[in-house]
C-alpha cells in the first residue's frame, strides 16, 4: 500500500493554488547516492542574472537538463538543455509516478551553505505548461521553504528533508510566491531538483 497517496496528503496552501508535500519518497541510503551522484556528475554552472541593466554572477550554481535542447529564459538570461543523465531519468520517472504527471525538463539547483538561498518569485515564465504541476526533489540539508500571497501577503512554510518530494500545481504560480530564505546555521549543501514543463517551444 501506497502510505504517500495524494487521499492522505493535505494541501499546505488555504486558498488560490495546490502544494503538497509527499515527505520523504526513498531511503536515506538511496538519498545519499543520488546526493552524491548529483554533487559530482551534474554539468553545474553559477547562476547568473541581469537586473536594471547589472550582470550578477551568484555563488549558487545551477543546471538545465531536458528532452530536447529547450532554450529557458528566467532572469534576462538564458540557458539551453542539456541531454539528461541516467540519475535525472530515475528521479523524473519517481517524480512523475508520485505526482502523476509528466515532465520534459528539470531545473536544478546547488546551495552550498544556508548563506545561500532564493528570493521571492513565482515560477510563471511564459514557456512553462499554465497552471502545470512543478515536482522538487530535495537532497543534503534540510532548509525552510515558504511561501506567500501575492494579494493578501499570508504565509506559511516547512522543512524540506533530505530525499523529500514537494509540488506545486494549478494555480500556485500565479497567486503565490515562494523563496528558501538564508540562514547562517546550515553548514552543509543542499541540491534541489524541480521538473517541469515547457509548453512553447
Amino acid at each position: 500500500m501506497d502510505l504517500f497517496s495524494d487521499n492522505q496528503i493535505t494541501n499546505l496552501l488555504p486558498y488560490d493554488g495546490t502544494v503538497l508535500y509527499y515527505g520523504t519518497v526513498m531511503s536515506q541510503t538511496e538519498a545519499n547516492h543520488y546526493f552524491n551522484e548529483l554533487y559530482n556528475n551534474i554539468e553545474w554552472r553559477h547562476d547568473e542574472a541581469v537586473v536594471f541593466g547589472k550582470h550578477i554572477i551568484t555563488n549558487r550554481k545551477v543546471a538545465w537538463y531536458g528532452d530536447i535542447e529547450f532554450d529557458y529564459t528566467y532572469s534576462n538570461t538564458t540557458k539551453k538543455a542539456l541531454p539528461w543523465t541516467n540519475e535525472l531519468l530515475q528521479l523524473k520517472k519517481l517524480a512523475e509516478e508520485k505526482t502523476e504527471a509528466t515532465y520534459n525538463s528539470c531545473l536544478l539547483n546547488l546551495y552550498h551553505d544556508g548563506n545561500e538561498g532564493m528570493a521571492w518569485h513565482s515560477d510563471s515564465e511564459k514557456m512553462l505548461e499554465k497552471n502545470g504541476a512543478i515536482a522538487s526533489l530535495t537532497f543534503g540539508a534540510e532548509r525552510k521553504f515558504a511561501f506567500k500571497h501575492k494579494a493578501s501577503n499570508n504565509t506559511t512554510s516547512l522543512i524540506l528533508e533530505h530525499g523529500s518530494l514537494l509540488v506545486m500545481k494549478d494555480e500556485t504560480q500565479t497567486h503565490w510566491l515562494h523563496r528558501l530564505p538564508p540562514t547562517s546555521t546550515i553548514r552543509r549543501p543542499r541540491i534541489n531538483l524541480t521538473f517541469r514543463t515547457i509548453a512553447e517551444y
